[in-house]
């Protein structure tokens, strides 16, 4: 195990639980030798495993995000080897299933490697632990609701734990922003995509207007506003963090995250999503744009920018309400509803953790699954990270979460989660002392049930 400089009682804690699961497995109780493992499942999905050289019991299975087609088994390699290190076995499949957006498919093909891995060890684990990251949260926040008798916990790493139809849903609208405020007249197509080639020129047309605008004071003021209707932080990845009132500089860094590839995510991302569901999953038809506003964390930045380039915000708003006409194709709601959100009904602890700046999933998700999950016992906890970035975490974050929840799990009650015992926990690792704050993230804008959004189709 990792030694650590300091020990405090989520530290303790967490070595005592890990040791005595050490204890109650026999040595060398895994029948595959230590090391690298792969397969290849019915559905035509791959799965990597990883054997420690001394198995403490426990799987980690794990959810990979979205763009990767091979199997993971780790958020990264350092991560990796500090787990196989504390005696972690580790899984995980490559999904299968023609689009990237993989929810029809992957937890069937997660379950599938964790059965196949479990063959290979020769013993049922003591415990199984999902992980998951990105889109591979949204997977893991699934198998919260449906362990199917299998997964004791679960662990999401920046997720987006407020579903595909949320996700679709406020980036439409930040995207109807853009294209009707900086190109009026011209048609740019946000949904129904032809295939990979239309959503990649929609990206690019989309991403050229905005670096275009970012020119003049009214160009940056519009900017401002789909950001907050994107739930965009302006804070970015590796930039000092602006002051609180510094509305310019915050602009300035929301631009960056743009036009560094936000944009073209939102996008490319979405083309793929229609592709799962067969059709399009947001609508705007409805929806009052004064309202999102106003339910914006944000709204102070955007009314001040818009003074200051002498535009009328009201009328703006009002535009994009009057503009906003697009509608969903109900089937394609109704199977994007039932693989990519979740019930609400969490079955084991479930724990999530997120940056406080997230450019492609929104901290504000975790507030809304907070929202939609709150009737399910003292299932769920959430720890943030004082950082800028998508899933922009340390190892030692990783592995601080990872023991506070293998706690949960051993006492059936929370451990102290105050930032201090955390750090204090996590101090010995070598990448740095965890960061974690205290922190209450924002409504998610434009979500399901949240101001402004009908639920016309």
């Amino acid at each position: 195990m990792q030694p650590v400089k300091r020990l405090g009682h989520l530290a303790l804690a967490a070595i005592m639980a890990i040791a005595a699961t050490m204890l109650s497995t026999p040595a060398g109780a895994a029948a595959a030798p230590p090391g690298e493992h792969q397969g290849t499942l019915a559905s035509g999905a791959t799965w990597l495993g990883h054997v420690p050289e001394r198995w403490n019991g426990t799987v980690l299975l794990f959810s990979h995000g979205f763009g990767a087609m091979r199997p993971q088994d780790a958020p990264d390699d350092q991560t990796r080897d500090l787990l196989l290190a504390e005696g972690y076995a580790l899984v995980g499949s490559s999904y299968s299933g023609p689009t990237l957006w993989a929810l029809e498919h992957a937890v069937d093909d997660q379950f599938a490697a964790l059965e196949a891995f479990t063959a290979l060890l020769g013993a049922e684990p003591e415990r199984t632990i999902a992980v998951g990251r990105s889109m591979g949260g949204l997977v893991s926040a699934r198998e919260a609701h449906q362990p199917r008798g299998e997964i004791d916990a679960v662990l999401t790493t920046c997720g987006i734990v407020a579903g595909g139809l949320n996700l679709n849903n406020y980036q439409l609208d930040g995207l109807h922003a853009l294209t009707e405020l900086l190109a009026p007249g011209r048609t740019i197509p946000l949904v129904r995509y032809t295939g990979p080639a239309q959503a990649a020129q929609a990206a690019a047309d989309i991403t050229a207007l905005v670096a275009e605008a970012q020119s003049t004071p009214q160009g940056r003021a519009r900017i401002a506003l789909a950001a907050a209707l994107f739930n965009l932080p302006g804070w970015a990845r590796g930039e000092a963090r602006p002051a609180p009132r510094d509305y310019e500089a915050q602009e300035e860094q929301q631009f960056r995250a743009m036009v560094a590839g936000a944009l073209t995510r939102y996008v490319t991302a979405r083309e793929q999503i229609e592709l799962s569901a067969g059709g399009n999953t947001a609508w705007n038809k409805g929806v009052s744009y004064r309202t999102l506003l106003s339910s914006s964390a944000r709204s102070a930045q955007v009314r001040a920018l818009y003074h200051g380039a002498g535009l009328d915000l009201r009328a703006e708003l009002d535009r994009l309400t009057a503009t906003a006409d697009i509608t969903a194709d109900p089937w394609a709601v109704a199977d994007l509803r039932k693989s990519s959100m979740v019930s609400g009904e969490l079955r084991v602890p479930h724990l999530t953790i997120h940056t406080v700046a997230d450019e492609l999933v929104p901290v504000e998700q975790v507030d809304w699954y907070d929202e939609h999950v709150r009737h399910s016992g003292d299932r769920l906890r959430s720890l943030y990270v004082e950082t800028a970035g998508h899933c922009a975490f340390l190892p030692s974050e990783h592995l601080t979460a990872l023991h506070a929840l293998e706690q949960r799990l051993a006492s059936g009650r929370w451990p102290s989660l105050r930032p201090t015992d955390l750090a204090d926990a996590g101090s010995g690792y070598p990448d740095g002392t965890p960061r974690f704050i205290r922190y209450e993230p924002s409504r998610l804008v434009g979500g399901l049930d949240e101001p402004g959004r009908t639920h016309h189709r």
